[in-house]
């Protein structure tokens, strides 16, 4: 008899896992909450490196990478750093590769649409989970709607507030950073090309001004049209009754007048305010036939942009693991890989967040200076920067 696969939740990482095992026929069925496959949908732009790159890849079937392929925006290549007057700090150039091996600048909304594909009556809405079971050597799922579906594994794919979690990991915790991070969009049109400074939209770029805050730039172009994702965060940032771009355009009265018009520009309608999260890393469990994947189990900040990568790069060991070994070996060897890079992903985007709204002033101008010298000395930036872009893999 064949395995049964149930993946709660229907976001990058559960649906990219489950292309993966459809693709092996490996017979799976995803729940998600949500009622339709367009509610709550994000238009944020998302960056998929090397890394994700070919995690997708290797699930995908030939059809559906292509069209991820053909449908990604420019803008996804490169990493500039910058001051707050727009002084060039460091640049750098990601070499021409196979798409497999690149970044990609993609809408989440269309990487949803590719990650669906195909799956038809396999992906289940309006599931919301409640609880899971073991009886007679399988796992039942249980949902609010009265329905529930037996399977052999049961992956936990539903998000940082996953229900799969909180039963199989209790202890497991989310804590407030004390981060706020205000995020908005500028629509690229013939109007605000004119007068954008090239180089924010070239590649991403990140804002290293002196005060105790950063402010992170991407550009999402496709052949008509885009925007420029860009988001501000700090320690202290509250926001007034004028709501958060009016709290962002007062810190940043005094940059460069093209990054202070960048804000005053962007459509209220456009901007949010993110409180930053990230999980606690959890000390080895006993594996079962119930396991976590992304968020649901390593969420981190957004600051490294490696969060959506880390649930790809999940999904395609998850993948293999079941096509290759039975369900508990597999799992267990999963969760033993998943748990060391999962959580050094977490450590280091915990740093980078700290380090991006640092508030000591010698430790900023020190890295400033130490990113000049980068630039000036190319062996140096080559050989600091060497794993930007690395292909390393999925296992």
């Amino acid at each position: 008899m064949g395995v049964h696969v149930a993946v709660v939740g229907g976001g990058i990482g559960g649906l990219c896992l489950a292309q993966g095992l459809r693709r092996h026929g490996v017979e799976v069925s995803v729940h998600e909450r949500d009622a339709t496959p367009t509610d709550r949908l994000q238009g944020y732009r998302l960056h998929i490196d090397p890394v994700g790159a070919r995690a997708l890849h290797e699930c995908l079937p030939p059809a559906a990478w292509e069209r991820f392929a053909a449908t990604t925006g420019r803008g996804g290549g490169g990493f500039g750093f910058r001051d707050e007057r727009l002084r060039r700090l460091l640049v750098l150039d990601d070499p021409d590769a196979e798409p497999e091996r690149a970044h990609h600048s993609v809408s989440r909304v269309t990487l949803r649409e590719v990650l669906l594909d195909g799956l038809g009556d396999a992906v289940r809405f309006g599931r919301r989970f409640t609880r899971y079971e073991h009886e007679g050597g399988r796992t039942t799922a249980h949902f609010a709607d009265g329905t529930s579906t037996r399977c052999d594994v049961l992956v936990g794919a539903d998000g940082a507030g996953s229900a799969v979690r909180a039963q199989l990991l209790p202890h497991a915790r989310r804590v407030d950073t004390g981060i706020t991070a205000v995020a908005g969009r500028l629509p690229l049109t013939p109007g605000t090309r004119a007068w954008l400074p090239p180089e924010l939209l070239a590649h991403a770029t990140a804002v290293v001004p002196r005060a105790a805050a950063g402010m992170f730039l991407a550009p999402h172009e496709l052949d008509r049209d885009g925007y420029l994702m860009w988001a501000y965060a700090a320690r202290d940032l509250e926001i007034g009754a004028d709501g958060p771009r009016r709290a962002v355009a007062d810190r940043v009265h005094h940059w460069h007048p093209d990054l202070v018009r960048l804000v005053g520009e962007t459509p209220h309608d456009t901007v949010s305010r993110w409180p930053i999260r990230t999980s606690v890393p959890v000390p080895a469990w006993e594996p079962s036939r119930v396991t976590l994947l992304g968020d649901a189990i390593h969420s981190m900040t957004p600051m490294r942009g490696v969060g959506a990568n880390t649930a790809l790069r999940d999904a395609a060991v998850l993948c293999r693991n079941l096509v290759e070994r039975e369900p508990l070996a597999a799992i267990a060897d999963y969760e033993r890989r998943m748990r060391r890079y999962g959580f050094a992903a977490v450590g280091a985007s915990l740093r980078g967040a700290r380090q991006f709204v640092s508030g000591n002033a010698a430790g900023k101008a020190a890295f400033r200076t130490a990113l000049r010298v980068f630039e000036a000395v190319p062996p140096l930036k080559r050989a600091a920067f060497r794993e930007r872009g690395a292909d390393r893999r999925s296992s």
